[in-house]
């Protein structure tokens, strides 16, 4: 039930904030809302933290005790008492306080802009993340106000214990619902939860490092930090292409607790991490890029395992996924159904060096409408270098795991559908049961999932859609006997045949009414 009511929470506040619009166009109006969201939190975790501070100094049986009153203020002022519990310093007038006793003044959106470049004074590591674009903006001075009000709810006061985890699940929703109310603008940025769970769940990340090389606004990370059973046994690293957008990651990630290094360039062609090694990709890169630059990617490129294409940058992104492995590493991302099968010479002859070489490990085929960017079905791919069998998962280099879920995920509207946790849980099991030692054995599944040699992959001209291999699904007999059973399909035939010759002579007659 509680999940439920935070759902519907954050929708009510999402709606509220919404019809305060006014002339920002719908996809702008998330660079407003969601720096917002970021200052409350900036400015209750400073809060929280100075609070602690005073109560200590002045607690007989604190280590920080003093009755000095000069003394107790150097310790509260003192910035590394709070960089210390990751805690950034938001001067007086940036503080919550001061933005809400201002929020109705006519030069609010001036004091909002002030607000953020003070914080970005005290904290260097904060440069650029806060915007300094409300005075620009048409948002009207009362609808900004109204925001406030909104983000001034008791709820996430500093005063309330649980604020600081109510701010970071209400960005992200805020984040999800901008997404799919930009449609495909929305998909540039945030890839629905069902999925990044789905690849969290097949990937197991419970330590070492995880990189995204397209990582939108840091979904990948939150859902693997809270995948990991042991806190800060991950480190982050991302890239992303789109300035606005590295915002909205480093302030999310931020917001749910994560330190990640998200750094700005095209992945592609001006790599940010050329020699990270990472434990585990995890990516939803744009699909079917044309003119993307090959001309520009090196021959002796070490990423290379095959020819590039300008047409296409999905075997491009498949070749830099894998190069960031380290020797026993998983990538995991979703991929355009097209790249199963393609047969553009240069894309087919990557797809069969990386089946030949033993990378591809397992194909997931999903169903339709998952997502803002397409209607159309996409799929998973996973690549690892750990199918030799000398780590803790057991040999596999020389087949390959077919997982066909297009029947999979119910509509959650019109246009939108989701897998079900207990869905995430069957294909996950299924693939942690195929890759792992001592567990419980792996089965077939007529019709949903099975285990193919790369041979036969091979002969079916290296073509890696899950369909072709799984089969059809068992279909449970009827206990009829079959006379009678041929007896109603008889009569259901006869009955057709009647109705067809009623339907030629009606026809026929109408026909011979236009001469």
């Amino acid at each position: 039930m509680k999940v439920q009511a935070d759902i519907d929470f954050q929708k009510d506040l999402f709606e509220a904030a919404n019809k305060m619009r006014g002339s920002v166009a719908p996809a702008d109006y998330k660079h407003y809302v969601l720096p917002l969201i970021f200052l409350r939190y900036l400015s209750n975790k400073y809060e929280q933290r100075r609070s602690q501070l005073e109560q200590m100094v002045k607690d007989p049986n604190s280590d920080w005790f003093t009755e000095d009153k000069e003394t107790q203020m150097v310790i509260v002022e003192d910035h590394d008492q709070y960089k210390a519990e990751n805690v950034f310093v938001v001067p007086e007038d940036a503080q919550w306080s001061y933005i809400m006793s201002n929020a109705k003044q006519p030069n609010i959106k001036e004091i909002l802009d002030h607000a953020m470049k003070r914080i970005e004074e005290e904290n260097p590591e904060l440069e650029g993340m806060l915007p300094r674009t409300f005075q620009g903006s048409n948002l009207p001075a009362e609808n900004i106000a109204g925001l406030i009000e909104i983000f001034s709810r008791e709820i996430f006061s500093a005063r309330a214990s649980e604020s600081v985890d109510v701010l970071g699940r209400t960005y992200e929703y805020f984040i999800g619902s901008f997404a799919s109310s930009e449609g495909n603008r929305g998909g540039e940025f945030f890839t629905p939860s069902s999925i990044v769970k789905l690849l969290v769940a097949m990937l197991e990340p419970i330590s070492g490092k995880v990189f995204d090389p397209a990582c939108g606004s840091g979904g990948m990370f939150i859902q693997s930090e809270e995948y990991s059973p042991r806190k800060n046994a991950l480190s982050f690293y991302g890239q992303e292409n789109v300035t606005t957008t590295v915002r909205l990651g480093k302030m999310n990630v931020l917001l749910h607790g994560i330190n990640a290094e998200i750094r700005l360039g095209d992945s592609l062609l001006n790599d940010q991490f050329p020699e990270l090694k990472a434990d585990f990709v995890i990516a939803n890169p744009p699909f079917n890029q044309k003119d993307w630059g090959a001309d520009r990617v090196a021959k002796n490129d070490p990423r290379l395992v095959g020819p590039v294409t300008n047409s296409n940058a999905n075997y491009m992104w498949m070749q830099h996924f894998l190069h960031h492995l380290n020797d026993n590493g998983t990538a995991g991302f979703v991929m355009a159904n097209g790249a199963m099968t393609t047969n553009v010479k240069e894309e087919k002859e990557v797809r069969e060096r990386l089946i030949e070489n033993g990378h591809v490990d397992c194909i997931v085929q999903l169903p339709e409408k998952l997502f803002f960017t397409t209607g159309i079905p996409c799929c998973l791919f996973f690549l690892s270098k750990n199918r030799d069998g000398k780590s803790s998962f057991r040999e596999r280099k020389n087949e390959i795991l077919f997982i066909d879920a297009r029947k999979m995920g119910s509509l959650v509207s019109r246009k939108q559908r989701a897998l079900s946790q207990e869905e995430i849980d069957k294909i996950s099991g299924v693939y942690y049961s195929y890759k792992n030692k001592d567990t419980k054995r792996y089965d077939n599944i007529a019709g949903f999932c099975k285990v193919v040699s790369t041979e036969e992959v091979k002969q079916n001209g290296y073509k890696l859609t899950s369909g072709i291999y799984v089969g059809t699904e068992d279909i449970e007999e009827d206990e009829l006997p079959f006379e009678e059973k041929m007896e109603q399909l008889s009569n259901l035939l006869y009955q057709q045949f009647e109705e067809s010759s009623r339907l030629q002579e009606k026809i026929r007659k109408n026909l011979e009414g236009l001469f």
